[in-house]
């Protein structure tokens, strides 16, 4: 069975979600600005030495680790980039529920006021009737 979108809404702890907004809002900006200030990770060249004196069955191994080596480098590149591209992404969403819930709280107060003014615009209406009956 289903649940009404009404009754998960009410069931949000509203006034807990409001007030941590800013917080969460603040660590992806934090987050943001830890890791967008990171450069990626530097290529490394290898330390020189003595290739020359090498034997050729080192020289092959030395060869494959290098290649090793290259492509984790690029590998650790590329996974900078996608952690930057997700803590902007983190630090956007951050910022569009901040906003979310702020829209959301006007609403609630807008709605309360209407629901007040609804509520003497029908007790005005009940006076009235009352006044008109009884003054039959």
């Amino acid at each position: 069975m289903a649940i009404g979108w009404m009754t998960v809404l009410k069931l949000v702890p509203w006034g807990d979600v409001i007030k941590n907004a800013p917080v969460i809002a603040d660590g992806a900006k934090k987050l943001w600005d830890n890791v967008g200030s990171k450069p990626p990770a530097a290529e490394s060249t290898p330390p020189p030495g003595n290739e020359l004196a090498a034997a050729p069955a080192e020289q092959g191994v030395m060869t494959l680790m290098q290649d090793r080596l290259g492509e984790l480098e690029a590998s650790t590149a590329q996974l900078h980039e996608q952690m930057q591209a997700s803590s902007a992404l983190i630090k956007a969403l951050a910022e569009q529920n901040t906003e979310l819930i702020q829209r959301v709280e006007t609403h609630r107060v807008r709605t309360w006021w209407v629901v007040a003014v609804l509520a003497v615009f029908g007790a005005l209406a009940g006076l009235n009737l009352v006044v008109t009956l009884s003054g039959n």
